[in-house]
């Protein structure tokens, strides 16, 4: 395996049941008009106390998928058991790209996950209502969601991990469903860019997060991880980068999600920290 890790300072469906862990929920949104499904994962460890809070990760799917291709194709419930961590699957329409379409007022998954989703879940379960008790991880379509989420709302979220992720919107102007979101490109090239994971990395320096992103060698999108890598690396902001044997594939992903669940266990802030970071 090759692995670069640079730390500055750092088919058809099937749900698996996981006996009282896993719950299908409806999450309505005012914003885009429509109530989508998601699926939440309860530790074991949830039910044995009924004070105790947990940690939330928000795992992203990619394009052409939905909220059950997680829980489909690994067992999320024995991943939530072993790092405590409530998981979330929500919907992320089937090329909503994790952003507020302009054109499409069904389609605004940025406004749906960091204000309805988190909302719903703090209010309706026991977690960590900071930044400090959230992560957003997702593949493909899901890890430009995670990355440029967290650039946009690193008061929202602590740590992000990117799985194939899709850095350069622009660079794909014919495909995955986006000119329907932003309008051609020859007319509003600033939206693209704009929305591009390499344009928002500027946004990461001094808000002291953790940032995972991870990627196949033979993945078509790897020279877009690369070049998002480059300019972190010129900003110096702190980040882990992994390339390892591998393509755009299930089996790429489901080997990858244990070591970002890791990561988020492994870099998550403790509450000393966070006053430390309040007094700065």
């Amino acid at each position: 395996m090759r692995k670069f890790s640079f730390l500055f300072v750092l088919l058809p469906f099937f749900c698996i049941s996981y006996a009282g862990k896993i719950k299908t929920l409806v999450i309505p949104s005012t914003a885009m008009h429509k109530s989508p499904s998601a699926i939440i994962v309860l530790p074991e460890a949830y039910f044995e106390n009924d004070t105790t809070k947990f940690p939330v990760v928000y795992l992203l799917h990619g394009w052409s998928g939905g909220y059950k291709d997680w829980s489909a194709h690994t067992d999320l419930g024995q991943l939530a058991d072993r790092y405590l961590f409530i998981i979330v699957c929500p919907d992320g329409g089937y090329a909503g790209w994790y952003l507020d379409s302009p054109l499409d007022s069904t389609s605004r998954y940025e406004t749906y996950i960091t204000s309805e989703v988190l909302n719903y879940i703090d209010k309706k379960y026991r977690t960590f209502d900071n930044r400090n008790g959230r992560a957003l991880c997702g593949l493909s379509m899901g890890g430009h969601g995670a990355v440029s989420l967290l650039a946009r709302y690193p008061d929202l979220f602590g740590m992000a991990g990117s799985m194939s992720g899709v850095m350069e919107l622009d660079s794909y102007t014919s495909k995955y469903g986006l000119e329907e979101l932003l309008g051609p490109i020859d007319k509003f090239p600033d939206r693209w860019k704009k929305q591009s994971c390499t344009f928002l990395a500027h946004r990461l320096q001094d808000v002291n997060i953790r940032l995972l992103i991870d990627c196949g060698t033979d993945d078509r999108f790897i020279e877009s991880n690369r070049k998002l890598h480059d300019i972190l690396l010129n900003l110096k902001i702190d980040h882990t980068y992994i390339e390892r044997p591998g393509g755009h594939s299930w089996k790429y992903w489901i080997d990858a999600l244990e070591d970002h669940l890791r990561f988020f266990q492994k870099n998550r802030r403790k509450p000393g920290e966070l006053d430390q970071e309040k007094r700065q």
